[in-house]
């Protein structure tokens, strides 16, 4: 994540005021068509956080139009494009980031920004979807996103930063960006990645909606698409190689009928969901 930060840039051809969408609240780290889903995606048999907070989501309506859904929420630089490729060779409409309504409403499956963020309140606006959380090893996850944010700081600047808010938003929330001396230090970014693993791991403790994976372990791929119905428990694949070392742009260089435009405009045209975080 992202795999091509140019894919959020601004500015929104419909002269949207993008702030006005996104809720900036404190940061968590302390340091600081083609085919439709399987129809046994749709009914996980876990249970799900019963309670929604008084006026904390006002689109209801998403839960009733949309439940083919699998939300990705691991870290930038876990995976998110090897997934997200491979889901597209599955038949599904895949939006790497997704930064409108729109967007999450014309995915199947969606990564990123702002996945990794915000899926306490994607969970409660998308109740029938599957979340997957993508791990990585600290060894090789700490230099590959200090590798990636030595290329995103300049464009997640506050006010002079060229990407779309969302996402600025997300970076501030997840790693303290615009608010530590220094994101890019090591123990800083090993401990926000350990808190966001034991918030996920906690907030999805016993539901089975919920599958963690590695996707450079043997079978990976293979175990993903049996969670979502895909295929059998016996499958072996193993998830394609992409967006290594320094190369941040596979997402974006990848051409499928089936991606999902992090920028999709609807008939809310290019606003996001009213919540906080």
């Amino acid at each position: 994540m992202p795999d091509n930060p140019t894919i959020a840039t601004l500015p929104d051809s419909q002269g949207h005021n993008h702030s006005e969408d996104v809720q900036i609240n404190q940061i968590q780290c302390d340091s600081t068509k083609p085919n439709d889903i399987r129809p046994n995606l749709l009914a996980p048999n876990a249970t799900k956080p019963s309670a929604i907070e008084p006026n904390a989501i006002k689109h209801e309506s998403v839960i009733a139009e949309q439940k083919q859904k699998v939300i990705f929420i691991g870290l930038p630089r876990t995976g998110t494009t090897s997934v997200s490729v491979a889901l597209l060779e599955q038949g599904l409409k895949v939006a790497h980031m997704a930064f409108t309504k729109e967007a999450f409403m014309q995915a199947d499956a969606i990564s990123d920004a702002p996945c990794f963020s915000d899926f306490k309140q994607l969970d409660k606006l998308f109740p029938e979807a599957k979340f997957v959380y993508i791990d990585r090893e600290l060894e090789s996850w700490v230099p590959s996103m200090q590798m990636l944010l030595s290329r995103m700081l300049p464009h997640l600047d506050a006010k002079t930063g060229r990407f779309h808010p969302i996402m600025k938003r997300s970076f501030r929330h997840s790693f303290g960006v615009g608010v530590v001396e220094n994101p890019q230090d090591e123990q800083h970014l090993i401990d926000c990645y350990q808190r966001h693993k034991t918030e996920v791991l906690d907030y999805f403790a016993g539901r089975h909606d919920f599958l963690s994976i590695d996707v450079s372990r043997q079978g990976a791929l293979g175990q993903l698409l049996a969670f979502m119905g895909l295929a059998s428990a016996e499958n072996q694949q193993n998830f394609p190689k992409l967006n290594v070392g320094r190369n941040v742009a596979s997402w974006d260089e990848y051409k499928h009928p089936n991606k999902i435009s992090a920028n999709a405009s609807g008939p809310d045209k290019r606003k996001f969901f009213d919540y906080k975080i």
